[in-house]
């Protein structure tokens, strides 16, 4: 890790490679970037702010590794051969090639980035007044709640079953300083008040973030404010409060979770559900991603290469994820109807593949759709399943769960008992998040030690706290005192 911080203090942010991209400035070579000429300007703070973006979207974190290959495999989504290259993350051969390289691609880059988080903050507050006070608060709640995802998503891969009383073991350190020096190790408990810190900060920060009153505002207007736009792609005031609503309910506060959920769900209008035209009658150009319900999402440059290296059906079997075909036919239950099933999987006519392949990140022949490059961080549909868990009342509880249903064109449940709704739960995070690596986290989160196996059509694999809890990497662990 300090190493790592080293150098990254030499320079202000290897991030600054951005002049490749349209969308950024054209600036100086790495090796004569001064913080003044970055951070003297509006137009370079914008630079910096999105490079913050573009990093976590690389494979590294959430481009590939934490939405569509690495944890949605320890999540038991692929039927994984012995003959194929990642066969080793499903078996959670944790010390294995590559494994061992997967987990340092993960925590390096969430740490190096939360250090270039930090170094922006204080950057913001050594030269102050060049933003305006408005705008200045937006940067600041947007890097904070981003902070603290990072964190969060790193104590979820690293640290211990929340849910047992293994949240006073020690798991991970918390940056909130740009500096060289290795943190301690904190207890789980302890990260989860950090975050929980953290997320109140960027909430008040984001009080006066334009989505409350207007909505995402998807189409940019050239106007200068470029950056208070497309809010469904930046961390905005619903996404903390989503983000606080997952965080209280894998702490297990339940109370919390529902108020900050039924507060994004009093609001569900300005993230509205896909429409049936773009689920049934949308043959060639479809929005598998359902992009319009993100709170917050990313824009991944590589999600199509990412694509073609995962889920082609060109791909040999040593490389393709794909799920086995007893396996995803008992996920979606064989119903049709369901849109995430019929537009997402079908049986390719190319690569000789006789079983279902997954299209939901394919690229579509349109190329000005606004939705193309989007993975989903966050969306409105898990705050209605963490509404149905936490609420009380079952016909509330159920009403929730229903409303999902209803908008994947399923029919409601009948109200049941709390293990039925349970059970109900389960399926949809099962059926809701693949390629978006929410489904390893539900399982640690509820302590299910016994989940599907995915190398076959049936059974089940038997987890315990050594799958759960992923290693710290050497990269780490060699370099603390």
């Amino acid at each position: 890790m300090k190493k790592t911080y080293i150098q990254l203090m030499m320079l202000l942010f290897a991030m600054v490679a951005l002049a490749s991209c349209k969308k950024y400035l054209n600036v100086q070579p790495e090796d004569k970037l001064l913080e003044p000429q970055v951070f003297s300007t509006k137009r370079g703070i914008n630079t910096v702010l999105n490079g913050l973006y573009i990093n976590i979207a690389k494979n590294n974190l959430y481009g590939d590794n934490l939405t569509l290959s690495t944890v949605d495999i320890l999540a038991q989504r692929y039927s994984i051969p012995s003959t194929h290259t990642l066969y080793k993350v499903a078996t959670y051969a944790y010390t294995d090639a590559p494994v061992i390289s997967k987990i340092d691609e993960m925590w390096t880059g969430a740490y190096t980035q939360i250090l270039n988080i930090n170094t922006f903050i204080a950057n913001l507050d050594l030269y102050k007044g060049v933003l305006d006070a408005k705008t200045d608060s937006i940067y600041r709640g947007e890097v904070i709640c981003m902070r603290a995802m990072l964190h969060f998503d790193m104590l979820r891969l690293f640290g211990p079953r929340y849910s047992t009383v293994d949240s006073l073991k020690t798991a991970i350190p918390y940056y909130v300083q740009a500096s060289s020096n290795v943190g301690a190790l904190l207890p789980a408990n302890q990260v989860m008040d950090m975050i929980t810190t953290d997320l109140v900060k960027a909430e008040k920060l984001l009080l006066t973030d334009p989505v409350i009153l207007n909505g995402v505002m998807p189409n940019a207007l050239n106007d200068g404010n470029d950056f208070l736009r497309n809010r469904n792609y930046r961390f905005n005031y619903y996404a903390v409060k989503a983000l606080q609503a997952r965080v209280n309910l894998y702490r297990g506060n339940k109370v919390a979770a529902l108020a900050a959920a039924k507060e994004v769900i009093q609001n569900s209008t300005k993230f509205p559900w896909v429409t049936v035209a773009n689920a049934t009658n949308e043959k060639v150009n479809p929005d598998r991603v359902f992009t319009t319900e993100m709170i917050m999402g990313l824009q991944c440059s590589q999600l199509y290469t990412n694509h073609l290296n995962y889920f082609s059906s060109d791909l040999e079997e040593k490389n393709i994820l794909a799920p086995n075909a007893l396996r995803i036919a008992a996920v979606f239950e064989s119903n049709e109807n369901d849109y995430r099933y019929n537009l997402n999987w079908a049986v390719p006519t190319n690569g000789g593949k006789t079983y279902r392949t997954f299209y939901k990140y394919a690229d579509v022949p349109d190329k000005t759709k606004a939705f193309r490059f989007s993975v989903p961080m966050i969306k409105i549909s898990e705050m209605y399943y963490i509404a149905a868990e936490t609420e009380t009342d079952l016909t509330l509880a159920f009403g929730y769960l229903n409303t999902v249903r209803n908008n994947r064109n399923l029919l409601n449940l009948p109200v049941g008992t709390a293990t039925v709704l349970n059970t109900e739960l389960q399926k949809e995070y099962q059926k809701e998040f693949f390629g978006e690596g929410q489904l390893f986290y539900y399982y640690k989160r509820r302590n299910i030690t016994s989940i599907p196996n995915g190398a076959a059509g049936t059974g089940t694999i038997t987890m315990t706290a050594n799958t759960f809890v992923l290693p710290l990497p050497l990269s780490e662990t060699q370099t603390r005192p």
